[in-house]
């Protein structure tokens, strides 16, 4: 019987077809992933940029990154981002410019990040979901172990701000 693409058929032990190692990694690869759309928040106060540390339970344990979180049906990433915002940080922001969409694909599943410029309106910030935050000047933020999905949004944004980025110095 064919395969429609994104189909995989799993052979009961002891029964059914023989395939070679090569075939099942060929319809591994065809297997659909979840693709998550996700709005990022870059939060600049005085000169410094927000940046949020994922925690021990949460996937990509451990990883920087910038606030935000997965745009629900019917919600614009602007929108998503006033609500992570609140939900994650207790703090209000106005978003401002855009920056160009992220897509980064991860061994389990893919992101799209949808990064905005932002500034702090209202709140004070209390970690809901995150281990840790920091405050950095734009060309130290490479100095952190980003998730891999917000490097390019960091490249981009120190572009597009006219700054260097530093590695570890």
């Amino acid at each position: 019987m064919p395969l429609e693409a994104g189909e995989i058929v799993i052979d009961p032990p002891g029964g059914g077809e023989q395939r070679s190692r090569e075939d099942s990694a060929s319809l591994l690869r065809h297997v659909p992933m979840d693709h998550y759309h996700v709005a990022c928040a870059i939060i600049e106060q005085d000169g410094r940029v927000l940046a949020t540390q994922r925690s021990e339970a949460m996937s990509l344990p451990l990883k920087w990154e910038f606030p935000g979180g997965k745009i629900q049906d019917g919600e614009t990433a602007a929108s998503c981002l006033v609500r992570e915002c609140r939900e994650e940080l207790g703090v209000t922001v106005l978003v401002g410019e855009p920056l160009l969409p992220a897509t980064h694909r991860y061994p389990s599943f893919t992101v799209t990040l949808y990064p905005f410029r932002c500034s702090l309106s209202g709140g004070a910030i209390t970690l809901h979901e995150h281990r840790s935050l920091a405050w950095l000047p734009p060309d130290r933020l490479g100095s952190l172990d980003w998730a891999e999905a917000d490097l390019p949004v960091i490249e981009q944004y120190q572009l597009m701000t006219g700054v260097q980025g530093q590695e570890n110095a």
